[in-house]
């Protein structure tokens, strides 16, 4: 018996086009099913068609039928749904409520009615499975990226759900916490629906692949199926890191550098990092091990508490999260504000990454694949000597990626570029080298 059935399902948000068109079919209790789809397609949507979020909270023009757990999502509301279905949304800070960690875990199964003295017991576990106990009496505006995403997880994951909606659960994760998370996902034994952008991350763990595009389900097969006729880009690729030495001419430089958000708790100890005109640096290792920390000091962002920087020339940095950042009302303007007003040159940026079709968009009307790539143009527009990017393809499809890379590497002779990043396959495509922050070795090594 299904746990789930669409039946010819459209939508399309307020004043906008369609974003799903005619999905049917059905999910299984205990199948894990791989979402797939370039940016845009419509995946978030359906993650949130079956979580009832669409048409309640998101409005817009509504056809056909979702029924989970026998409710109909049209006459049931999200709040009805709760406890049988759990989301982890594509933003993990936006589901966020309380400021520490152990009261964030703790609050869906309080909303639940679950009783008080299983509540402690229960979080403490799901935080544990997601290897993120450490992080109980944390406060949550502390975390990295990766750790707050392993928190939503844990606090969805602790909900015990019928049925599990990921969208891009590993997408701040270090290749070892992403492994962790699907793995988690799949022995829960919920149904599992888990939206990704990279495709080695969960291939191997599903059972059934969906493919979207432009809102329309073009592929509903079984995994070896799946493998046959998906797109090239969308197939599982190695990843081996680049080891090279620092070439060209030097135009940032950390030196016994140290620094810590709390003073007696070191987040990062630099012993040497240098970046050269001409070369792509990958800065890659664990979720908390200072990679974002590094990211700042090189740009200025953080002063060190020890040790020094040097930098020679203009530093510009795009955050983990661009999209709490976008300040005007087209996509067009919000680039030309690094280059004072210039609408030509900033449409030209939004060209060089495919979203010339959205320069008059509101910012917050993209999906966030195309916000991501939002934020890249106005970064890039300003051709600064140094350019930091942290997390750059987080929701951004393979295809995107690959463009993004040859972009990075046509441009680089003009400038340092240092790439943050858990993606290990776009690292070694766009990398010169790579180093690590992995705690392990204790310093950043060049």
């Amino acid at each position: 018996m299904a746990l789930a059935r669409v039946e010819r399902l459209s939508f399309a948000y307020p004043d906008g086009g369609p974003a799903l068109r005619e999905i049917s079919l059905e999910l299984r209790a205990g199948e894990v099913v791989a979402l797939l789809g370039p940016s845009g397609s419509g995946k978030s949507t359906f993650l949130r068609a079956l979580a009832g979020l669409v048409p309640h909270f998101h409005g817009g023009r509504f056809s056909g039928r979702v029924e989970v757990a026998g409710l109909d999502t049209r006459s049931a509301r999200p709040s009805e749904l709760a406890g049988t279905l759990g989301t982890l949304f594509q933003d993990p800070g936006d589901q966020v409520v309380f400021t520490r960690v152990e009261a964030e875990v703790a609050f869906g199964l309080e909303n639940l009615g679950t009783p008080p003295l299983e509540i402690p017991g229960r979080a403490a576990a799901a935080l544990a499975a997601i290897g993120a106990g450490e992080l109980a009496g944390r406060r949550v505006a502390e975390l990295s990226g990766g750790e707050l995403q392993r928190v939503c997880l844990a606090s969805v994951l602790a909900l015990e759900p019928r049925l599990l909606l990921l969208d891009e659960p590993t997408s701040q994760l270090d290749p070892d916490g992403a492994a962790n998370a699907i793995d988690l996902a799949r022995s829960s034994g919920a149904a599992v629906v888990v939206s990704e952008q990279r495709p080695e991350r969960v291939l191997e763990a599903c059972d059934r692949v969906l493919f979207l595009e432009e809102g329309r389900l073009v592929l509903d097969a079984p995994l070896e199926e799946a493998f046959a006729r998906l797109p090239p880009a969308w197939q599982p690729r190695e990843a081996e890191l680049p080891v090279a030495e620092p070439r060209g001419e030097p135009v940032c430089r950390l030196e016994g550098v140290s620094f810590g958000y709390e003073p007696d708790q070191l987040v990062l100890q630099c012993r040497s990092f240098e970046a050269c005109r001409g070369e792509i640096v990958a800065v890659v290792g664990p979720n908390g091990s200072g990679k974002t920390t590094l990211a700042k000091l090189a740009t200025g962002l953080l002063e060190p508490a020890a040790g020094r920087v040097v930098r020679r020339g203009r530093a510009c940095y795009l955050s983990q999260d661009p999209g709490r950042y976008l300040v005007a009302e087209r996509a067009d303007e919000e680039v030309a504000l690094a280059v004072g007003g210039d609408l030509p040159r900033a449409r030209r940026a939004l060209g060089q990454l495919g979203l010339s079709a959205q320069a008059g968009r509101h910012p917050r009307d993209l999906s966030s694949g195309e916000r991501e790539r939002l934020a890249l143009a106005a970064v890039l527009v300003a051709e600064p000597d140094l350019l930091v990017l942290d997390e750059p393809t987080r929701g951004v499809d393979p295809e995107r990626k690959d463009e993004l890379a040859e972009l990075l590497r046509r441009q680089s002779p003009s400038r340092a570029t240092v790439v943050v990043t858990n993606d290990r396959v776009f690292a070694a495509a766009v990398a010169d080298r790579a180093v690590s922050t992995a705690p392990e070795r204790e310093v950043v090594l060049a």
